[in-house]
């Protein structure tokens, strides 16, 4: 899995804290998890596009998001996140980037009230 992340930018929990105030407005952002951990734990501001739903959102990538915006994704680690970023590079989007360690690096670093799982 090492040579998937190789080409996939990573954006910090403390970075896109910053960015979610100084400039939500110029951010795509996704998160790939279930729907069972979205109930547990998440960040206000993603859409919710879990990779096991693929076959239901995949076609509408392109109406819903513009592939020149910058569009961060997360998971509960990266994983995930790092494997959605791959798909959407080969979609021709142009600026993504994989949440590094998820939201639990989120709940860990910057908001400790986003419950841990």
């Amino acid at each position: 899995m090492s040579g998937l992340n190789s080409s996939i930018a990573q954006i910090s929990v403390e970075e896109l804290a910053v960015r979610l105030v100084s400039s939500p407005d110029n951010l795509q952002l996704i998160d790939v998890r279930e729907p069972e951990e979205i109930a547990i734990a998440h960040v206000p501001g993603f859409a919710i596009l879990p990779l096991s739903q693929y076959s239901q959102w995949s076609e509408e990538i392109h109406q819903r998001f513009d592939k020149q915006v910058e569009t961060i994704v997360m998971c509960h680690h990266g994983v995930r996140s790092a494997q959605m970023c791959q798909w959407l590079q080969n979609q021709g989007f142009t600026q993504v980037k994989n949440l590094a360690g998820g939201i639990d690096a989120y709940s860990l670093l910057v908001d400790p009230a986003v419950p841990r799982y």
